[in-house]
């Protein structure tokens, strides 16, 4: 599916669209990787998704996300929930600029 961006750019296609979880890991793993949280805090070394940093990745699988590849080589870009506009039959329609969305890691 196309994203147009506010502007009226087409800005990608959605690769994959990912829920919220209200209920998803907001801090950040313990450095030596056996705490608590080890496991379910996004490690976008090892190619986990969404490959952003760490305190986006939270925020996106809380929130829910869209991921996009564009027209140009390089990394894909990530949709948070909270900017989309408006979703048609042939379009996402977003309520920002695609310079505003987050690029990722890898």
């Amino acid at each position: 599916m196309r994203v147009i961006d506010a502007t009226g750019a087409e800005v990608g296609t959605v690769t994959a669209v990912r829920s919220g979880d209200p209920n998803a890991v907001v801090a950040q793993e313990p450095s030596d990787g056996d705490g608590v949280l080890a496991g379910k805090v996004p490690h976008t070394e090892e190619g986990d998704e969404p490959a952003v940093p760490a305190d986006l990745a939270a925020r996106l699988l809380r929130t829910g996300y869209l991921r996009l590849t564009g027209d140009r080589s390089g990394p894909d870009c990530y949709v948070e929930a909270d900017q989309i506009s408006e979703v048609t039959a042939d379009a996402v329609r977003l309520a920002v600029p695609g310079t505003t969305l987050a690029v990722g890691t890898a």
